[in-house]
């Protein structure tokens, strides 16, 4: 499922959001400069869960090298040290927030981001939803952390911030309708979620998944439980700062006028 838009205006600019955006895609661009240089950026500021663990010890990677002998190619593995943070290891929980793995990792995350982030600014605030943002990412690299406290593989990604705003936005516009793009075997189809029947089922897949590489030693590659931390995180403050009454009214919801459509006959759903 891919979600397209919401039914919910946003009363305010969300510069804040705008902001994240435009800094994950500098921050990409750097990454791209070189292949080298961007392993090294993400090894820099990319949370290290084992450099948290013990963050004075040396840490030691493979790197693969190519060999040729006439005309036959070998590939080898040789020990380097992991490149150092120029600052406290613990700011890498931040600084991971801004890097991505590829093009559809950055601009998968973006979308979501840019899609549920503007609402959950417009009830905080931009200052209220900095700091929730920030700190949602934050947690949810702990919970990474807590489940692979040894792991030498940079964590990296907005994925963890932005399963928190999908939290709070799930707590706030929970009968929100969201336009979803479907693949049913080779049709393309657009259907109209309730918010909490797409994001429930999102977060259910990521416990899922999550539950599933932590019972596979050597399964890796994404970090479930920093998704799952991170939407929690987010449902569960969003539901403190809600019962204080410091979120603000929300938007009056513009209703689509239909639940499910195919976008070959051409009919729009809003």
């Amino acid at each position: 499922m891919i979600p397209i838009k919401d039914n919910i205006p946003s009363r305010t600019t969300p510069v804040v959001n705008y902001a994240i955006i435009g800094i994950c895609g500098a921050a990409f661009l750097f990454q791209l400069a070189g292949a080298e240089q961007g392993q090294i950026m993400v090894e820099r500021y990319g949370m290290v869960p084992a450099r948290l663990t013990d963050p004075d010890k040396a840490y030691v990677v493979p790197q693969q090298i190519l060999e040729r002998e006439g005309r036959l190619v070998f590939r080898r593995e040789v020990p380097r040290p992991l490149a150092e943070p120029p600052f406290n290891v613990y700011l890498t929980l931040v600084t991971c927030m801004f890097l991505h793995g590829g093009w559809m990792h950055l601009l998968g995350n973006m979308l979501f981001l840019y899609i549920f982030g503007d609402n959950v600014e417009d009830r905080l605030g931009h200052l209220g939803y900095l700091g929730f943002y920030l700190g949602s990412g934050i947690l949810a690299g702990l919970s990474h952390w807590a489940t692979a406290p040894n792991a030498l593989v940079p964590t990296i990604g907005a994925s963890g911030a932005i399963a928190g705003v999908m939290g709070g936005y799930f707590l706030l516009y929970p009968h929100a309708r969201v336009l979803t793009v479907v693949w049913v075997f080779f049709f393309l189809e657009f259907i109209v979620l309730p918010a909490w029947l797409m994001l429930g089922l999102w977060f259910v897949i990521q416990l899922f998944q999550g539950t599933l590489a932590q019972a596979t030693p050597g399964a890796g590659g994404v970090a479930w439980w920093a998704h799952i931390g991170g939407f929690a995180v987010g449902a569960g403050v969003m539901y403190v700062l809600r019962a204080l009454r410091w979120v603000r009214r929300p938007p009056a919801p513009m209703f689509p006028t239909t639940t499910r459509f195919s976008v070959f006959p051409g009919r729009r759903p809003w």
